[in-house]
């Protein structure tokens, strides 16, 4: 039966699945790009416990992907591999109805006055952390981003103040993102409740104590009942269900942990890899900066920002889609228990939609808004990422802050390898870079040239 369903999909590689996850976690981007280079621009790859995935590339077939009926293929069910952090209620997880019942309840949470009340907590937080970080020697800024994007997370999302919760949840997460870099964390849930693994165990002891946590601190803000709070946990409260309910508290706390795995990690590693580019490329560097400097717009940092998402994006590709029922995407017609994947990677670098690919050019940005179905960093279609505006604002919040402080430098002009990350693509020396004082550079912090060429 098996031998059957491949002859029906896009040709890939044929070494076992045990290898095909090797290879995507040790050399993700080198592995794609070769696959494609010998299978075109779809291909099927196997992994262990896992459906057929067929990886896409072609902008006209994404688009079949994306708008395909909701009842043919499910997202939620492709995504299953994340339940066990995120819950079973996560909007990521679920399916026709149930999904866009929702996302209907988490929209306003990520849109409009919401984000504008947030951007100045996000600067605060951002202001305190930039401040902290060493000059004149090498540092990793990915790290140090990690903790800049958890703690707005947990503020502006959860609502915490300073004090015992924040200071335990924060730990309890951190902890959590540790596992991340295991390739277990990839494995569906079935296959990864296994005794014997010593990290599996530890794992679950973590989730139960990060839930409890949640569960105490949703308790508690239901029973103050306290209505002027501009933090993502006062929206959901609010919420109601179309039948007039509340939100539950399993729930609310799904909703919780899905921003927290969607807005952490993936903007920390979007925000190092634009480090990373931007100390290699002098013209860009010094162009943002001016801008920066005369505080006059942000149309070339929106630009920087949006080339960054393309050339390197932290998710390789956008949410998988499992087959409910046989359709045709492009030349194939795919049967049931399939996952189509839209590879933003390959799209991103694809030469006939972008010249020169692997060059940072933001200027193909400057009066040119990315394409629906070529820019796929957020996603698309129905299942868009509902945190868009939310990373799009911290971005261009944390890079005016670093660059109006820092000039910066690379140690190695070398590229930085792709490291994986659980689902993904991160800086493989954690965006490691020397940070001037721009200030004692040039007296005035004005002049981005001469930033620069100090």
């Amino acid at each position: 039966m098996r031998r059957n369903l491949r002859k029906q999909l896009p040709p890939g590689p044929t070494v076992p699945g045990a290898f095909q996850l090797l290879g995507v976690w040790k050399r993700p981007s080198a592995t794609l790009q070769r696959a494609r280079r010998r299978y075109g621009k779809r291909f099927t790859v196997k992994m262990p416990f896992q459906p057929p995935f067929v990886i896409l590339s072609d902008p006209e077939e994404i688009k079949e992907v994306f708008t395909a009926p909701p009842e043919v293929l499910h997202p939620g069910e492709g995504a299953r591999i994340l339940e066990p952090l995120v819950g079973r209620f996560s909007v990521i997880l679920l399916d026709e109805g149930a999904h866009l019942e929702q996302r209907k309840l988490m929209l306003p949470a990520f849109h409009g006055e919401r984000m504008t009340a947030l951007a100045g907590l996000m600067g605060e937080l951002t202001e305190r952390e930039v401040r902290s970080w060493p000059c004149d020697e090498p540092v990793q800024l990915h790290p140090r981003l990690q903790r800049l994007t958890l703690e707005v997370i947990l503020r502006a999302v959860f609502g915490l103040e300073q004090g015992q919760q924040l200071d335990e949840l924060r730990d309890l997460v951190t902890e959590l993102l540790v596992f991340s870099e295991n390739p277990l964390s990839v494995l569906p849930a079935a296959a990864r409740y296994l005794g014997w693994l010593r990290p599996m165990r530890r794992f679950d002891q973590l989730v139960r104590r990060t839930d409890s946590l949640i569960f105490e601190l949703v308790k508690e803000r239901r029973a103050a009942a306290d209505t002027d709070r501009n933090d993502i946990l006062a929206m959901l409260l609010q919420a109601r269900h179309e039948d007039g309910s509340e939100m539950s508290q399993q729930e609310i706390r799904d909703e919780l942990m899905t921003s927290l795995v969607a807005g952490h990690e993936t903007t920390a590693s979007q925000l190092a890899w634009g480090f990373e580019r931007l100390a290699r490329e002098p013209a860009v560097l010094n162009r943002l900066t001016e801008e920066i400097d005369r505080d006059d717009g942000d149309e070339y940092l929106t630009a920087t920002i949006y080339e960054v998402l393309r050339l390197r994006p932290v998710l390789p590709n956008a949410e998988p889609r499992l087959t409910k029922q046989p359709v045709t995407i492009g030349a194939f017609r795919y049967p049931a228990g399939v996952a189509l994947l839209a590879s933003a990677y390959l799209v991103h670098h694809d030469p006939e939609i972008y010249p020169e690919p692997w060059a940072m050019r933001p200027e193909r940005f400057l009066g040119t808004p990315p394409g629906t179905y070529t820019w796929l960093p957020f996603g698309g279609g129905r299942r868009r990422c509902l945190g868009a505006s939310f990373a799009l604002q911290e971005m261009k919040i944390v890079m005016r802050a670093v660059l109006s402080r820092y000039a910066i430098e690379a140690v190695d002009l070398r590229p930085e390898p792709t490291a994986r990350r659980s689902i993904t693509f991160s800086p493989g020396r954690g965006a490691t870079v020397v940070l001037r004082e721009r200030m004692q550079i040039d007296g005035t912090g004005a002049s981005a040239e001469a930033v620069v060429a100090a």
